[in-house]
């Protein structure tokens, strides 16, 4: 199983975690690279092809209450977690993008860089970011001060002055420097 996060430096928002077991026949393998480098349009064909063709994956998440109360990285850690133990995944070996793996019995490997030296890896990147993106992109509906139709919650100009004019939302990190102590009243 592949696996990779989303949305570490993020504001707000929860941190994104999916795992992806690729089958070694899906023509979409070598079609995947870190999501980062994928055009926003071709990411969402390629999460659609993953889901269809990949022999298991999974989105998990970790609020952004948990995040406050675990801190960024490790809530990332339990979010690939939550994935290595989602019903019906059983991987008997986990490849980690980063240098650090979630606390787990099972065989695994980190690769930094992972999203470019793992189809698997990739695959996880892609869900995760579209899933994410997605997300915020909702809640941007909702609060539209901050811009997270186009920053999805990472720390802009125009995200900090939504902060500064209607404070933190309860999709807010508050462990995070948010650079206001208002909270937002609708």
């Amino acid at each position: 199983m592949g696996l990779d996060e989303v949305g570490r430096g993020c504001l707000c928002g929860p941190v994104v975690a999916a795992g992806v077991i690729l089958n070694p026949e899906s023509e979409v393998n070598e079609l995947l690279k870190d999501s980062k480098t994928i055009k926003k349009i071709n990411r969402e064909k390629l999460s659609d092809s993953i889901k269809k063709e990949a022999g298991f994956w999974t989105i998990q998440a970790c609020s952004p209450q948990e995040i406050d109360q675990l801190n960024i990285l490790h809530a990332s850690l339990h979010a690939m977690t939550k994935c290595s133990e989602a019903v019906g995944a059983d991987p008997d070996y986990l490849l980690v993008d980063g240098n650090k793996a979630p606390v787990t019995l099972l065989p695994h490997a980190c690769l930094v860089k992972g999203d470019d030296r793992s189809a698997s890896i990739a695959a996880a990147s892609i869900l995760a970011k579209v899933y994410r993106d997605e997300l915020m992109v909702n809640l941007h509906e909702k609060y539209p001060y901050y811009g997270w139709n186009r920053n999805v919650g990472y720390p802009t100009k125009e995200h900090f002055t939504g902060l500064e004019e209607y404070g933190y939302t309860e999709h807010h990190r508050k462990s995070f420097k948010l650079r206001t102590d208002k909270k937002y009243s609708g």
